[in-house]
């Protein structure tokens, strides 16, 4: 019986776009716009939300924060590629962005870009995404690739980054240039848009006030954009609230440094998986005494 409470919903969300909600048996879901292929929502089996989305949701950004894949309707894969066997996605809805006409002008390449959203069976929430030249002229071509994860927490104040010190990043607020993290974990007093370099493949946000730690993990990104607009930056920014910053922490998986290069036929794939867990749980997945005892 508890199975009929898996499944995938096509329905309609903000100002009528078309949106998927996936569910899991222990109640844990995400919602997935098809517009941008962007997950929205993910919810625990609580149904706590656990990703921040700005009530200004909808406004939308520009090609140069975002690329042109986040401004473009995707569609329900038809006929997405099979997955290693090992994989267990009981609930998961394949997407598929092909080249169109309209984006002749910022992008004069032929491409599929797949993205598979999935639950696992304990509420994980796994994208993967798959990137293949289609050019027919023999030409390659180069992008960069990020997720963009917005974690919901109770207090940016509170919070910490572990898996990234002693890293080199590149400081958007600097002109990029390269710094080497000095602190034993980033925590946060102001605005913050790194792009930590060469980093492990397990990070941890720990958000001590709810006592929850994400853990993400990643395969094929190399990188990690950590970013907070903090309060002025927030009151400029048209798709984000003014006091929205205390909430939202984006640590994006990200392949910035070194662009992906694609010969006609040739495919990259990428991959991430975020879980939510009780602070104590997560004591033996990174450094141990030093997730267990960071408050």
């Amino acid at each position: 019986m508890s199975s009929e409470k898996v499944h995938v919903e096509h329905c309609k969300g903000v100002n009528g776009l078309d949106k998927v909600i996936l569910r899991e048996i222990r109640g844990c879901s995400a919602e997935v716009y098809l517009y941008g292929g962007q997950v929205t929502s993910w919810k625990n089996e609580l149904g706590e939300e656990l990703l921040f989305l700005s009530s200004k949701f909808g406004n939308i950004g520009s090609l140069e924060q975002h690329g042109f894949a986040r401004n473009r309707a995707w569609s329900v894969d038809p006929n997405p590629p099979p997955f290693p066997s090992n994989i267990s996605h009981r609930t998961f809805i394949d997407l598929i962005l092909r080249h169109s006409e309209e984006d002749v002008k910022i992008w004069p390449h032929r491409y599929e870009c797949r993205l598979r959203v999935a639950l696992g069976p304990g509420g994980d929430l796994m994208l993967t995404s798959r990137i293949r030249n289609t050019n027919s002229d023999g030409k390659s071509f180069t992008f960069t690739f990020a997720y963009h994860t917005h974690f919901f927490v109770t207090d940016i104040s509170e919070v910490r980054v572990e898996g990234l010190e002693t890293l080199d990043y590149l400081d958007n607020l600097k002109n990029r240039e390269r710094f080497t993290e000095q602190g034993d974990a980033i925590i946060f007093e102001s605005e913050v848009d790194k792009v930590y370099l060469s980093t492990p493949t397990k990070i941890a946000i720990l958000d001590h006030e709810r006592k929850r730690t994400f853990v993400l993990r990643k395969d094929g990104l190399p990188d990690a954009v950590v970013w907070n607009p903090w309060d002025k930056k927030a009151k400029s920014m048209a798709d984000f609230g003014d006091d929205e910053y205390k909430h939202m922490l984006c640590v994006k998986a990200a392949c910035v440094e070194k662009p992906i290069t694609l010969k006609p036929g040739e495919e990259w794939k990428g991959r991430q998986e975020i879980s939510a867990v009780p602070s104590s749980y997560c004591s033996g997945q990174l450094d141990p005494r030093r997730v267990l005892f960071s408050g």
